[in-house]
């Protein structure tokens, strides 16, 4: 199943005025995530720095002007992570290791009112999700 497009997701977010509402929605999109399969919940694919288990699986391959792009694929044992997951795999996924290198999902989360709700713990998850993400970008525009 492909991911949702950011830009429905951001609309979704701005016709919901309520926290709890979106605390839901959140829910909602985790739910939506196709869960990776058990031999792909391992210790190479775990994100380090997460309180909940998440584990993230990046495909690169090449566009036809022969400049990497990154595919990715992600799963958490926590509902509410899982949904977040979501957000960020669709806001990077299908991108090149450039455009994914010059994007800042912190202010997509900012934008749409769910940075002040974040624990520190789920924060912190977000960043160590965003910068394995990135770094696999920047492994992939290395190999170029």
């Amino acid at each position: 199943m492909p991911l949702p497009d950011i830009d429905e997701l951001i609309e979704n977010f701005a016709l919901i005025d309520d926290w709890e509402e979106r605390y839901r929605y959140v829910i909602e999109l985790g739910r939506e995530l196709e869960p990776l399969p058990e031999d792909a919940r391992n210790e190479t694919n775990k994100v380090r720095g997460c309180a909940s288990q998440v584990w993230l699986l990046t495909d690169a391959s090449r566009n036809d002007r022969g400049e990497p792009v990154l595919e990715f694929r992600g799963d958490s044992d926590a509902h509410i992570v899982r949904g977040l997951v979501l957000l960020v795999l669709a806001f990077y996924s299908g991108r090149t290791a450039k455009d994914i290198l010059a994007r800042d999902v912190i202010s997509l989360f900012k934008s749409i009112g769910l940075t002040e709700h974040l624990t520190p713990q789920r924060a912190n998850g977000v960043r160590s999700m965003v910068e394995r993400i990135r770094r696999d970008a920047q492994t992939a525009l290395d190999k170029a």
